[in-house]
């Protein structure tokens, strides 16, 4: 590389990776291959528009990497293309999702002087920015209906969701989460939909790569919409994916024009190629594997830290992460200072809230772990016990 100043940052960003265990529970380690596509000439193209109908001529190539990566990841998910329309042209999940309400809810005008209504859980209990919290711009244009998890269990009480979404009538109901460990009952939130009517919109951007392994419950026998990153679990680039239930409404053609032209122009196409190939990477038998041992982990690494007398949200995990209460009303540390003690000793984490936070968003109460980074470095149950451990000495300062 010419640029030596560039080129020195990124070879130590990638030391550094490659030198600390990464529990972020939205990150991931991409293969060569990723990394290939994402570098290649394809980033010359401007390819607006979809295949078949672009804006600028010479992209017959382009319209091929593109439709592959649609009938990759409809193959993963094992859909129908009758039945199922992939939009693989977000560039990450904030945009997805405001690509499915913008086609999916009238924004506020003199026709609806009221906000339409998005039910989706609080940030506090697990839930993302863009499923309705007030400092996003789906907050500031349509209106959320927060749910949360039951203060006794911390897990979903499906009886207090249709009780909420009986009374608010919500035009959308999200489903799928950031910070929320246990596995979700997709057929209860559809019976919640279909009593108020609302859209189902399902957000898999974290457990993506657990459903495709056949590890995690898939929503997609009961949504209208399923939104995901590719980033995570999935282990591909940044990116997103928006799938459509085909039927007689046609959502799947108001939300390809709330993607283009309503929110972006040109597709990033290199970016779509290397979608293209970590869906394949993600048919693989090996990627199965990967993703049964993943939820393994964090088995592992939840019973330790409990063990060590660490309090864990809703008592352990069903999937890749791990919500941990380090705060412990005082009796501990905050989760910024866990953070910085952690990062400090080579371990990443993130600061998050907990259920029921009593302490502010810049220094909660909690940490956030996840284990899809190191099972792909090849860690197993043995090495996250020895990670526990590691933890718990550090956050001790033993």
């Amino acid at each position: 590389m010419k640029d030596k100043q560039i080129e020195k940052l990124i070879r130590k960003e990638k030391a550094w990776q490659k030198n600390v265990v990464n529990l972020i529970a939205s990150e991931n380690y991409v293969s060569s291959d990723v990394l290939a596509a994402l570098g290649s000439e394809l980033t010359n193209k401007y390819a607006e528009g979809y295949p078949g109908k672009r804006y600028y001529g010479g992209n017959s190539i382009i319209d091929e990497v593109e439709n592959i990566c649609k009938e990759r990841a409809l193959t993963l998910f094992k859909l129908s293309p009758n039945e199922w329309h992939a939009n693989v042209q977000p560039l990450s999940g904030s945009p997805a999702n405001l690509a499915v309400y913008l086609a999916l809810l009238p924004l506020p005008s003199t026709l609806y002087p009221n906000r339409p209504k998005i039910m989706g859980m609080s940030l506090d209990h697990g839930g993302h920015l863009t499923h309705g919290h007030k400092v996003s711009a789906t907050g500031i244009f349509w209106e959320q209906i927060p749910y949360g998890v039951d203060k006794k269990t911390e897990v979903l009480n499906y009886d207090e969701l249709a009780r909420i979404a009986k009374e608010k009538k919500p035009h959308i109901i999200v489903a799928g989460y950031t910070a929320y460990p246990r596995k979700i009952d997709w057929k209860k939130f559809r019976a919640i939909a279909d009593s108020v009517p609302a859209y189902m919109m399902v957000d898999m951007s974290h457990i993506a790569g657990l459903i495709a392994g056949g590890v995690y419950p898939s929503p997609f026998p009961y949504a209208d919409v399923v939104t995901t990153t590719v980033h995570k679990t999935l282990r591909g680039p940044r990116s997103a994916i928006i799938f459509v239930r085909k039927d007689a409404r046609e959502l799947h053609k108001k939300i390809d024009k709330a993607v283009f032209p309503g929110l972006q122009g040109g597709p990033h196409e290199n970016q779509i190629a290397a979608v293209a190939v970590a869906l394949h990477e993600a048919a693989s038998p090996a990627f199965k594997k990967y993703a049964a041992q993943i939820v393994k982990n964090a088995a592992a690494l939840a019973s330790e830290l409990k063990k060590l007398g660490w309090r864990i949200i809703s008592q352990g995990t069903d999937s890749h992460l791990i919500l941990v209460d380090v705060w412990m009303d005082g009796k501990g540390i905050s989760g910024k200072e866990a953070s910085d003690n952690l990062e400090s000793a080579g371990i990443i984490v993130n600061k998050n809230t907990i259920p029921g936070e009593t302490r502010t968003p810049s220094d909660p109460s909690g940490i956030r772990l996840g284990t899809a980074a190191e099972t792909t470095r090849g860690k197993k149950e043995k090495d996250f016990i020895k990670i526990a451990r590691k933890i718990d000495a550090v956050l001790r300062k033993k």
